[in-house]
């Protein structure tokens, strides 16, 4: 099969070889934005790549104009209807990759080779609206390189050299402007964020955390890989049980959702009390969480984001000031150990005891049973009776109905975090103890290459939060007494991993929860290569810039008294250098006059031979003929020890040159 393509390709005329490449170089560019877009672009793409390949081979005629023009309204009309518009990124980005389609279809002169190139090119740009991750750079590059080839090969207008070649030529042209590009990165001035998260659209689509909480959601998000964030601990890091990263606090519960109340933010702040050591960390935070801010619970202080302030809400939730868009990298110190609003006492008791008036009859009847008891007590009751219970884990639970409170706790008893904070959270609210629901983050996952926590929107996670007279505000997670793998190692240990490809003894190599297989090194390896790539190029902020551009004026700063040395020393190199050369020439000037002088004379120097071999031929060919032949020969001699000598090239051996060159006329 290879041979007969080779063949095919052989039989192609130079014109036809070319289009045919310049059609490979733009499916390269295309082919990336297959994925967001719609299926009928897509297809409508390679139906005209594949169309327009056919035309070249066969060598047919272009479809008219009458034709086309239908094709390309049609095409509009449809990005219309998918997007409601022809503005913004998507149905933009849309036209334009049917735009370099259908302009292969009318390609006739070499104008439009120019503007096909040059709309790929765009497209490349483009691309990085979607994905900036190093395997899509690299694809990039290696289109630019075949549009570079392909335009190369529309220049030649001679014998055109192989395609390996052309390729080797363009990726050398590529490799030559890449330090200038490099250098305009690092030192032209940057925009607030990159050019791919300007469009209001940018951050459409992505996961993230809700402000409410209903059975399910926090499940559908735990079947996303995508990272919300990643954490470097200045030290050491704290355990995987104590890694809560706190989001929204709900208190407000309408039978089936928690939501939060919409508060003003203030700083009627509770009183914290911490102990033990803090923890320092560095944040890198991913967009698409809108304005939350995420540290380890509990963080007494706001962590600084440049350009975007933080406030902190009397329940202790972080907001930027600004939705995030671009990823931001901040600094945090938490106190795992800690008292919340212990002094003073509970403002707004009411507030975290509300319920419907109705609904739950069973949650309702075991609360009242439950408000005999003592407060703490209560809690641990109702989390002893879940631990012994057969209540179960899963990402699977059953569809709740109306009760959704009393269908979990005395029917389906399986479900996910969710499911089992939400009805912690009723019955000790229904029992006279306030409380209210968490969500946020629980655990991240260590990469042993870089020493990065990795926290992905699987780690979401709901608690409890109830109210102890003498303690404040208590943290309790109902999940950790049903499945305490999930807070100790993780959800991928709390919950059971199939065998890869059905073969059990695979999973020793391929379980990607365990961190000593094969496929987990390789992917913490990756992982680590793309948060630098996330850390030194795709963070590369306005902030990062002027840090750099400082930390370059420091050191030439430091170098001023070292460069002001170094040029010294190069002007005194300079002048001896310009000194030693009119040395030369003087000694030179001296034995041209010599040569010239005994040419006329009738024994001319020939050009193989050096200053030694013309002395002796002189001495023995000459004799009396040159006069005072012994002064000559002494002249020959100084000039080799000048031009060749360890210690020639010096003022007083030209001076005696030109003594022994007057004795010799």
């Amino acid at each position: 099969m290879i041979a007969a393509l080779r063949q095919a390709t052989a039989r192609l005329t130079r014109d036809k070889a070319d289009a045919l490449l310049l059609l490979f170089g733009a499916l390269m560019v295309l082919a990336p934005h297959f994925g967001h877009l719609p299926p009928w672009i897509s297809g409508v793409c390679l139906a005209t790549l594949l169309w327009r390949a056919l035309i070249t081979v066969r060598g047919t005629r272009m479809p008219p104009v009458l034709l086309l023009l239908p094709i390309a309204l049609g095409a509009m009309a449809g990005i219309y209807a998918t997007f409601h518009t022809l503005l913004g990124r998507d149905a933009g980005v849309a036209m334009l990759v049917l735009l370099v389609a259908f302009k292969m279809l009318e390609m006739h002169a070499r104008r439009d080779v120019f503007v096909v190139a040059f709309l790929c090119l765009f497209l490349v740009l483009a691309n990085f609206f979607y994905s900036q991750s190093i395997p899509t750079a690299l694809m990039m590059i290696a289109s630019v390189i075949v549009l570079l080839t392909a335009l190369m090969s529309f220049q030649f207008t001679g014998t055109q050299p192989p395609l390996l070649q052309r390729l080797r030529s363009a990726a050398t042209m590529f490799a030559l402007a890449a330090p200038a590009a490099i250098v305009l990165f690092l030192v032209f001035p940057r925009i607030q964020g990159p050019l791919w998260g300007m469009p209001g659209d940018a951050s459409a689509g992505r996961t993230g955390l809700s402000d409410e909480m209903s059975p399910g959601n926090i499940a559908s998000l735990a079947q996303s890989t995508e990272v919300a964030f990643r954490v470097r601990f200045a030290n050491s890091a704290p355990a995987h049980r104590q890694m809560y990263w706190r989001a929204y606090v709900l208190g407000h519960f309408d039978g089936r959702t928690w939501t939060r109340e919409r508060r003003r933010f203030s700083t009627d702040i509770p009183t914290v009390r911490v102990r033990g050591n803090p923890v320092g960390y560095e944040v890198t935070l991913e967009p698409g969480n809108g304005r939350r801010i995420f540290t380890i619970d509990l963080a007494p202080q706001a962590p600084r984001v440049s350009g975007n302030p933080v406030r902190i809400s009397p329940e202790v939730e972080l907001s930027a000031t600004y939705p995030v868009y671009n990823r931001v990298r901040y600094n945090a110190l938490s106190y795992p150990e800690y008292t919340l609003g212990a002094v003073g006492g509970l403002r707004d008791h009411a507030r975290w005891l509300q319920l419907p008036p109705d609904g739950n009859r069973r949650a309702r009847a075991w609360a009242l049973t439950l408000s005999q008891l003592p407060a703490a007590e209560r809690v641990n009751h109702v989390l002893r009776t879940f631990r012994e219970q057969p209540f179960s884990y899963t990402l699977e639970p059953p569809v709740l109905g109306s009760d959704t409170v009393d269908e979990f706790l005395f029917a389906t008893r399986a479900g996910f975090c969710e499911h089992y904070a939400g009805a912690f959270v009723f019955l000790m609210r229904a029992s006279g103890l306030p409380a209210r629901v968490v969500t946020g983050y629980q655990g991240g996952e260590r990469n042993p290459v870089d020493e990065y926590y990795t926290v992905r929107q699987s780690d979401a996670h709901a608690w409890a939060e109830v109210w102890l007279d003498d303690r404040g505000w208590v943290r309790v997670d109902p999940t950790a007494a049903v499945s305490p793998e999930r807070v100790q190692r993780g959800i991928a240990a709390a919950l059971p991993q199939p065998a890869p490809f059905g073969i059990e003894g695979l999973g020793p190599l391929l379980d990607i929860s365990n961190n000593d297989s094969l496929l987990a090194q390789l992917r913490f390896r990756f992982a680590a290569i793309n948060n630098e790539w996330n850390q030194w190029v795709l963070n590369y902020t306005p902030a990062r810039q002027r840090s750099f551009m400082d930390s370059l004026s420091t050191m030439f700063g430091n170098l001023r008294m070292l460069a002001a040395i170094a040029g010294a020393l190069l002007l005194l190199y300079t002048a001896r250098e310009l000194r030693r050369q009119r040395l030369v020439d003087r000694g030179d000037a001296l034995y041209l006059a010599l040569t010239r002088q005994l040419a006329r004379r009738g024994f001319p120097r020939q050009p193989h031979e050096g200053p030694s071999a013309y002395a002796a031929r002189l001495r023995d060919s000459a004799g009396d003929k040159l006069g005072n032949i012994d002064a000559i020969v002494r002249f020959l001699s100084l000039y080799s020890e000048y031009k060749y000598g360890p210690g020639g090239r010096d003022a007083a051996l030209v001076a005696t040159m030109k003594r022994t060159l007057n004795e010799s006329r």
